[in-house]
């Protein structure tokens, strides 16, 4: 299963999941497509140009951003958290913590929401 993220700039959000996240770059076709792995999970990015960001029927363009969201199970949650601080991320919320563990929500460049999630 694999979840597409419309993006500004496949080249920025390739960095970002890469170097922030640490997610691997699968396969890239220039600006308009990138896979990135993390596990199991595959991540499609789709740029402007990919046939993915042509209207719809109605005229509606498929943009970033929104509230649906991966959820990025991981182990070094306070660390990873910092990393992203330093690196200049932006993030929707400050850590919380319930019944299951933690989570907080970032975003990718392009406004794409992130769950980054720990049950420690």
């Amino acid at each position: 299963m694999a979840t597409r993220y419309m993006v500004h700039d496949v080249d920025a959000s390739v960095a970002f999941y890469r170097d922030q996240l640490g997610m691997i770059l699968e396969e890239q076709w220039g600006p308009a497509m990138a896979i990135m792995s993390f596990g199991d999970e595959r991540l499609w990015l789709a740029g402007p140009i990919s046939s993915a960001a042509k209207p719809m029927p109605d005229g509606r363009t498929p943009e970033p951003g929104g509230w649906n969201r991966i959820v990025l199970e991981v182990d070094n949650f306070d660390e990873l958290v910092d990393k992203l601080r330093v690196g200049g991320a932006t993030f929707r919320n400050e850590p919380i913590s319930g019944p299951g563990g933690r989570q907080v929500l970032v975003e990718d460049p392009s406004g794409n929401c992130i769950e980054l999630f720990s049950s420690h």
